[in-house]
């Protein structure tokens, strides 16, 4: 007891277990290649899990391809979705002709606002 005794040990500062009996899962390596940098970089996973074919490269942050038999696999990106932009989803909403003409309100509203004479746009 005198050896796992708490006396003149900070808490926190050392961990009280111990590593008996534990059983380490078999791991595998696994490479990946970045497509920008050609940087190669190994990664340890547990042996029954399926690696992600795609990686961030840790120097540069591109994607980084998983190495099987000394190729590297095809990704399929056809399936990835575009970010939308916020010009986009207006457009989905309005037609050129109604924005401009929501804008021709809106700066005569303004110069109004200010008291400045009205201009015609495109004049």
């Amino acid at each position: 007891m005198a050896e796992r005794s708490l006396r003149g040990i900070r808490l926190g500062a050392q961990s009280l277990q111990s590593e008996e009996g534990v059983v380490l899962m078999d791991r595998t390596n696994h490479t990946y290649a970045c497509t920008q940098c050609e940087r190669e970089t190994t990664l340890t996973f547990a042996a029954d899990a399926e690696p992600p074919a795609t990686w961030e490269c840790r120097t540069c942050g591109a994607e980084a391809l998983l190495i099987v038999d000394g190729e590297t696999v095809t990704v399929d990106h056809s399936e990835d979705k575009v970010a939308r932009t916020h010009w986009d989803m207006l457009l989905e909403r309005r037609t050129i002709e109604e924005l401009e003409e929501i804008l021709a309100e809106r700066l005569a509203y303004l110069r109004e606002r200010r008291g400045e004479a009205p201009t015609r746009i495109g004049a």
